[in-house]
């Protein structure tokens, strides 16, 4: 797979399709590219027409790390995104996808060059602002536990965490990321956050908001809470592992429709798979 150097590190990607707008789709924490595709959080799978530049983030995947925490915080990884862009799609703009820490890195990159993107999605939007400390002190106990008794022990421990509703049935993985950086990926991820609200009521982009209950990581309250403060956003629930199924299809609508049509704010809900019958605004 190519490779480019960003910033002491190497980042590894790929690029499928041959011609069209260009979108990038990042990933979450301590996953990477493959393993998204392996969750069915690969969304770009649905495209037709479209280039779709998938990235490992520093650290994760194929790409390679640094070892200062500050460098894996939301706005080092956007300069990193934004730097890849320069290389890779020089003058482009493009359509952004990031699932939790990937919504973080999108809205870090928007708010410091909005006119790169044509539309952002923002998948499983992780916890911000005042429920960011008590998830900042899982990270670091998380760091701890690696250094004293290894990987294995985090990804026991990982495992008895309830599974959102949405997950039930999906492949059990492991962190992929090297096991020497691992603490300090994961301090770097406590001293992130989002944006401060004031500054994310400035980006004006098309944004779809997809969320699902039952996770406390990625609690659907930082869904809403963007939903509120976007001036141009959708956001949708799923409640099954159906509603997931129909996150590639309202992925492609958004990328194709961005920019053509105004999106619509408020709320879809999926019960079982199936857009929910609305009649007049939806409901909060």
């Amino acid at each position: 797979m190519p490779a480019i150097q960003v910033n002491g590190a190497s980042l590894d990607f790929d690029v499928v399709g041959d011609s069209g707008p260009l979108v990038v789709q990042l990933h979450g924490l301590t996953s990477s590219r493959s393993r998204d595709a392996q969750l069915g959080l690969d969304l770009g799978r649905a495209l037709r027409g479209h280039r779709v530049l998938r990235l490992d983030a520093r650290g994760h995947g194929g790409s390679s790390g640094t070892a200062d925490a500050a460098d894996y915080r939301w706005d080092r990884l956007a300069d990193d995104l934004l730097t890849a862009l320069d290389v890779i799609a020089p003058g482009e703009t493009v359509h952004g996808l990031g699932p939790s820490m990937g919504t973080g890195t999108l809205l870090h990159a928007a708010l410091r060059d909005m006119a790169r993107f044509d539309s952002l999605t923002l998948m499983l939007p992780p916890t911000a602002w005042g429920t960011r400390r008590a998830q900042a002190q899982t990270y670091l106990a998380g760091a701890d536990l690696v250094e004293r008794e290894g990987v294995a022990a985090f990804v026991e421990l990982g495992s008895t965490t309830p599974v959102p509703p949405a997950l039930a049935g999906a492949p059990q993985t492991g962190p992929a990321v090297a096991a020497h950086l691992l603490p300090t990926v994961l301090r770097g991820a406590a001293a992130a956050d989002l944006p401060p609200k004031k500054a994310l009521a400035h980006i004006t982009v098309p944004t779809l908001i997809l969320a699902w209950t039952g996770d406390h990581t990625h609690p659907l309250r930082t869904a809403t809470k963007l939903d509120q403060i976007l001036p141009h956003s959708r956001l949708v629930v799923a409640r099954t592992p159906y509603g997931v199924m129909a996150w590639p299809g309202l992925f492609a609508e958004h990328v194709i429709t961005a920019g053509v049509e105004s999106p619509t704010t408020g709320v879809v809900e999926i019960p079982g798979g199936r857009p929910a019958a609305t009649t007049g605004a939806p409901s909060a």
